[in-house]
């Protein structure tokens, strides 16, 4: 840029020659000295595309307080999950049925799993984070309550239904969430360490207070309701500002995630009664529908597959551990709950500690899970094959261990594969798909053992860990960068 100065009758004159067009085009070797706050709409798209710019759990006090909000999200979930194990005993005392009609508790949450996985991309759409902190922690607390008052068991089953709705949902939006972070392996393993940690706390404190204390087994659930009354507190405080148009405005300006209900960019703003803003149904997103592009994705149903069969194995081995202790290895009562207590013990320090060791001494998520399920094979069969009470609460805790990681590891492969704007998506329909396997696989162990008995756990764990073990080789490749 050259300037010319001329001067008559004392006024100057700045004369300002701009340089052609062609050169004021960037490359990438001179966008890569530029300072950090460089603007993106000045930087190559090459760079910006390929480079994506990743959030962190503690870059503000927001995310911080969302991040802890989520954690103890996860431990409600994971103290609900392993309560059925502990509980299972009693409650076939209680109302009197057999393994196959006391394994609808397990079975009926499936259908608010389903639910959540067909509209968890449009919730947060219509209502973003906020939406979806209220729901989940209000289904907690509508469900807790609800079972104090222990129903009948029609009435009981119908109760999962809508607490299966709640843990779906959250799964996996928290899951979406951090899984899009840096460092995602670390972040997502104390995530679902927390998970590990409510279920290994959640036998135990059951167990206490049904054997020691002399609880009805529905008088444990007098906590669980505290801790759903916290969880909507924190959680809504947390996501408050987290609405939707916040959500919309994160997506890609391509995405097409406008909303045609008259709120979206260069439309006039219309007056909107309170109904038409809380009505869902009156709002959708604009072109193509991102739910079903992510579900057609093949890394889509492969990792949701994945999921379904691991998430169906850890929840069989919690459900059904603490039963066939008492009966097949004929444990003592509270020996046999607290093993359940160890293998949630083992999950929650695998979780933990092995997503550090993903990260740094593996050259991807795709051979360190290989390598945890080989592993968790080994143990399984030691578990199986030898018929000893202590080398089986051992073992149990080491099966916990290595299979921690594989929930967290599920959903990094989905964020490093596909584009940024499947990420809610595509890791909604597959945690909620792959939890759902928390349902369909202890369900069909209880089945299976009201005919063969109890014993037949163990060989279905085997068949379940070498079957992940072969859905999971079948996943493609991983960039070394994630999709813009």
């Amino acid at each position: 840029m050259q300037i010319n100065h001329s001067s008559s009758g004392g006024s100057s004159t700045a004369v300002l020659e701009l340089p052609s067009r062609s050169h004021l085009r960037l490359d990438a070797e001179d966008s890569a000295h530029m300072p950090d706050n460089t603007p993106n709409t000045l930087r190559p798209s090459s760079v910006t595309d390929h480079a994506p710019q990743l959030q962190k759990w503690n870059s503000t006090r927001a995310n911080m307080f969302r991040t802890f909000a989520t954690l103890f999200s996860f431990f409600v979930l994971g103290a609900n999950d392993a309560a059925y194990g502990a509980l299972i005993p009693y409650l076939e005392e209680w109302y009197n049925v057999n393994y196959t009609i006391i394994s609808l508790v397990f079975l009926s949450p499936i259908v608010g799993y389903t639910f959540s996985a067909l509209l968890n991309n449009h919730i947060h759409v219509v209502y973003g984070q906020r939406g979806v902190a209220w729901i989940m922690s209000v289904s907690h607390l509508l469900g807790y309550t609800a079972i104090c008052v222990h129903p009948p068991y029609p009435v009981l089953v119908v109760v999962y239904i809508v607490v299966g709705f709640g843990n779906g949902l959250g799964d996996s939006a928290w899951n979406a969430w951090i899984g899009d972070m840096a460092n995602a392996n670390e972040v997502l393993g104390f995530l679902h360490g927390f998970y590990g940690l409510g279920g290994a706390l959640s036998p135990l404190i059951a167990t206490t207070v049904v054997t020691k204390r002399h609880w009805h087994w529905y008088e444990f659930y007098y906590l669980m309701v505290g801790a759903a009354a916290i969880e909507v507190v924190v959680l809504v405080t947390a996501f408050w500002k987290a609405d939707g148009p916040a959500y919309r405005a994160q997506r890609s300006p391509d995405s097409g995630d406008e909303t045609v209900d008259g709120a979206q960019h260069g439309l006039e703003p219309q007056q909107r009664t309170l109904r038409n803003k809380l009505n869902p149904f009156g709002k959708r997103e604009k072109g193509k529908s991102k739910t079903i592009e992510a579900v057609k994705n093949k890394t889509t149903i492969l990792t949701s597959l994945f999921l379904l069969i691991y998430v169906g194995a850890e929840v069989s081995i919690g459900g059904w551990i603490v039963t066939f202790m008492l009966r097949v290895r004929h444990g003592p009562a509270f020996g046999s709950g607290m093993t359940s207590t160890g293998f949630w013990l083992g999950v929650t320090v695998g979780r933990f500690v092995l997503g550090f060791v993903t990260e740094r001494w593996f050259k991807s998520e795709r051979w360190a899970v290989a390598t945890y399920l080989a592993c968790s094979v080994a143990v399984e069969l030691m578990f199986w094959l030898i018929d000893n009470f202590y080398v089986s609460a051992v073992m149990i805790g080491f099966l916990g261990f290595f299979l921690g990681p594989m929930f967290p590891a599920g959903v990094v492969v989905i964020t490093k594969l596909l584009p940024k704007r499947l990420h809610v998506p595509a890791v909604g329909f597959a945690a909620a798909f792959g939890a759902s396997g928390a349902t369909i696989f202890p369900f069909a162990v209880g089945a299976i053992a009201n005919a063969a008995g109890v014993k037949v756990l163990q060989p279905i764990i085997l068949a379940m860990l070498v079957l992940a073990l072969g859905v999971w080789m079948l996943i493609p490749r991983l960039p070394k960068q994630r999709l813009a």
